[in-house]
């Protein structure tokens, strides 16, 4: 970590706010978000306290994958608005100093994209060599050309029968894959990214990047005894995905693409990109030396028990993995993956307790809409799905549908993105009255709402709001250095580290548990946060931690922030 952490370039220090602009808010009364929904919503999530806005895809698109199957990225859905739309949007988050980056999908395009219909069309069309194209095996070429699984379990390949060949599909089917070996492919794709950086976006998500490219002679892959993958271990569906996930050419790519990026002018932007597997992997897209993704997703958070020793350990991991000048990533929830809050038993207290540690440990925290007023998931029907994701699993009934959940596999999609509940009017505010939205409204949007938690100080809203006003002031909390506090110098439910930058230095305990616990202090210090409103109990150098509490504390007399 360098000397002079002030000078650490903005996307170290920022807090990134996840939109899915199709659940944020519907401003025309067709039951979809939109752009200007998001505009609409700018000053509440300045006031926030969030420096980032990532935008899910909001491109042209047939809507079978809702905007991550792109028919075009020259176009904005209709639902979604226009460009002139967009470039407001774009103008007013600058205008509040805000940042906004988009979701790029450079794996896969929609089957409905002009370069896919023409490959199908032509069998000796260029666009033909843009896709994974491979004559079958067998008999007639009856059967698929390797044995590769989709990331969701069912073969990845899929028969054309007019050009008696098979594509590839990492996800759905009706997602080709792009051949980035293609010097084509890439220099179209490189071409789409700089384009949206030179009309200002500040950064880009990268859709299942550890998926970009596969093995080039198309060996099989081994199998395993895995049934699942997790976030730590792509591998699964009883195959070790070693020529399709995580290949080093993506790796490699990482590097280039980075070097694309840093190559336009202007501000510095960043990188982060969707991968899966342990964080010891997951680094090398970074590079060594930082010169691949600026960041990447690590989902390893959304199985960690709730527990001061669970988190001692995963902390300990990410410092040592993620080592200056690589910084980890903090993520509890997105459109895909069940709202965290439901892992701690729907329980506001745990979810500060969560809140706190994202927010304060070492990394680039990234919030999915709604957490900071703590949506739940909604208990949806398969057969009703809209997820196209959950056709795959109509045969999984109810009940282990929500046992899976709450271990954090996510069949419906549907459930994490009903749409964002702003207050008890009539669908939550999201819709004007009258509308059907997208999606049906959680029920419990009368309590659980933005405006309620604004009026009230001890709301889960207004301890993200405490908690990002004062990361934004203290430096040592948006880019200092971590040390954890031993284990043996805390009572065994509680979590504590200190965080400096330069002279300045805070340490943030969290109780895990529903008890009382003393915790003696090295020295005397000063309470800068708590969860709870009222007075911290202190005594000398000892503190008294009341159930689910967490505090930041500093030494006596050091000037808090600039």
């Amino acid at each position: 970590m360098s000397a002079d952490q002030h000078e650490a370039p903005w996307w170290k220090k920022t807090t990134v706010y996840q939109i899915y602009p199709r659940s944020f808010l519907d401003t025309n009364g067709d039951g979809v978000g939109d752009l200007k929904g998001v505009l609409a919503k700018l000053d509440y999530l300045a006031e926030l306290g969030v420096e980032t806005l990532w935008l899910t895809p909001f491109f042209d698109s047939p809507q079978r994958d809702f905007g991550y199957d792109i028919r075009s990225y020259g176009q904005v859905a209709a639902d979604h608005g226009t460009w002139a739309d967009f470039d407001q949007l774009l103008s007013a988050v600058h205008e509040r100093g805000m940042r906004l980056v988009l979701d790029m999908v450079l794996n896969h395009t929609s089957d409905e994209h002009p370069w896919f219909r023409e490959a199908l069309r032509r069998k000796d069309s260029k666009e033909r060599g843009y896709y994974l194209f491979r004559r079958g095996r067998g008999e007639g070429g009856s059967a698929p050309p390797t044995n590769w699984r989709s990331m969701i379990g069912p073969r990845g390949w899929h028969y054309h029968a007019a050009s008696d060949e098979w594509y590839f599909a990492s996800f759905l089917p009706f997602q080709p894959d792009l051949n980035h070996r293609n010097p084509d492919v890439q220099k179209a794709v490189l071409a789409i990214v700089e384009g949206f950086l030179r009309k200002g976006v500040d950064g880009l998500r990268l859709d299942i990047f550890n998926a970009m490219f596969k093995d080039a002679g198309y060996k099989d892959n081994p199998p395993s005894l895995r049934p699942l993958p997790s976030e730590d271990n792509a591998d699964g569906f009883f195959q070790r995905n070693l020529y399709t996930i995580n290949h080093p050419d993506s790796v490699a790519f990482a590097r280039t693409l980075r070097a694309h990026v840093d190559a336009v002018p202007g501000d510095p932007r960043f990188l982060v990109g969707e991968v899966f597997g342990p964080p010891s992997l997951l680094r090398s897209y970074c590079g060594e030396t930082g010169d691949g993704l600026n960041l990447v997703f690590l989902f390893k958070t959304l199985r960690t028990e709730f527990s001061a020793q669970a988190f001692h350990s995963l902390l300990d991991e990410y410092e040592r993995e993620f080592a200056a000048p690589l910084l980890p990533t903090w993520v509890l929830g997105n459109h895909d993956r069940a709202r965290y809050i439901e892992r701690v038993g729907n329980d506001p207290r745990r979810a500060k307790v969560l809140a706190t540690l994202q927010l304060t440990a070492r990394g680039v925290p990234f919030l999915y809409q709604g957490e900071e007023i703590g949506m739940t998931n909604l208990d949806l029907p398969i057969a009703t799905a809209l997820d196209p994701l959950a056709h795959f699993y109509r045969f999984v009934p109810p009940w282990l549908q929500r046992l899976l959940r709450r271990k954090g596999v996510m069949i419906n999609r549907d459930e994490c993105r009903t749409p964002m509940q702003w207050s008890a009017a009539d669908n939550a505010g999201f819709s004007p009255p009258g509308t059907r939205p997208w999606l049906p409204v959680h029920p419990s949007y009368p309590w659980t709402n933005v405006a309620v938690q604004l009026t009230d100080p001890n709301s889960l809203l207004s301890h993200y709001r405490r908690l990002l006003k004062l990361r934004r002031k203290l430096p040592a909390l948006h880019s200092g250095s971590l040390t954890l506090w031993h284990p043996t110098n805390l009572p065994e439910p509680v979590l504590g580290y200190q965080r400096r930058s330069g002279s300045e230095l805070v340490d943030v305990l969290l109780n895990f548990s529903p008890r009382l616990v003393e915790v003696s202090l090295p020295e005397a210090r000063q309470l800068l946060f708590s969860t709870h409103q009222e007075s911290l109990l202190l005594d000398g150098n000892r503190l008294r931690l009341r159930p689910l509490e967490c505090v930041i504390l500093a030494p006596r007399g050091q000037g808090v922030g600039p």
